[in-house]
């Protein structure tokens, strides 16, 4: 589906800096059941729900800094989607903790990102 005018300013794509591009597809399909399109060695596009393109991996030579905008996830299983995170390979490093809206935690990707995800419950 193509952009229209009420897409105008509206949260349209992530792309998230990875320092291996076949680890860190293997890692977020593991994880979190995500698709991609591969585009060559440096870039693959992270497929949504529809099919459509809402990310991609950029594969850079060495880490982004800390600090940025901030990526969350919405999960309707939290543990099951901490127990995702573990094994494929990513590190929790904050939480699960309750906030007012449900609960969430943060974790890391194999190459350092650090991502939140979300529950109502």
């Amino acid at each position: 589906m193509s952009p229209s005018d009420k897409d105008h300013h509206r949260l349209n794509y992530v792309e998230l800096s990875v320092t291996d591009l076949t680890e860190s597809m293997a890692f977020y399909r593991s994880a979190f059941g995500w698709e991609f399109t591969e585009y060559g060695p440096q870039y693959a596009g992270i497929l949504g729900a529809e099919g459509d393109e809402v990310g991609g991996l950029l594969q850079v030579s060495e880490r982004r800094p800390a600090g940025g905008p901030f990526v969350l996830l919405y999960s309707v299983d939290l543990d099951a989607s901490v127990d995702a995170v573990r094994a494929a390979g990513g590190t929790v490093v904050n939480g699960p903790y309750g906030f007012p809206g449900g609960r969430r935690f943060h974790f890391t990707d194999p190459s350092g990102n650090e991502l939140g995800v979300w529950s109502s419950t």
